[in-house]
């Protein structure tokens, strides 16, 4: 028996391409990339909770949905001006379909300029 000890993991190590080489440093991704990234997030979580996934009614929950759309509201309204009308835009565009698929939805639905996020955008009509 030798008293040295083994690296058994060195030769597997040695081949396999580490955590590091597969991601990016966050500090080389654009802020751009993060806010629309998190925006589409929220969008799709927004959207499985209104029902409108392949789920259907079993992942309904428009109290986690109505959180979700607030969140992605705040995030557009702020970030809008930072990020350009070119990336902006279409994420206003996936939150009015967000507001409106909520609200139709809604078994009551909420008064003009209440509904989840119109505090940020105001009040979205069909």
């Amino acid at each position: 028996m030798s008293s040295e000890p083994t690296d058994t993991n060195a030769s597997e190590d040695e081949g396999a391409i580490g955590f590091d080489d597969l991601t990016r440093d966050i500090a080389e991704v654009p802020a751009v990339e993060v806010i629309t990234t998190v925006a589409v997030h929220l969008m799709s979580a927004a959207a499985v909770k209104c029902g409108l996934a392949e789920g259907g009614a079993a992942d309904k929950d428009l109290d986690e949905a109505r959180k979700l759309i607030t969140a992605l509201a705040g995030l557009v309204t702020a970030g809008a001006p930072e990020i350009s009308n070119f990336h902006a835009a279409p994420l206003r565009d996936g939150l009015k379909s967000l507001q409106l698929a909520f609200r139709e939805a809604s078994l009551v639905p909420d008064a003009p300029g209440a509904g989840p996020g119109e505090k940020f955008t105001g009040p979205v009509y069909s």
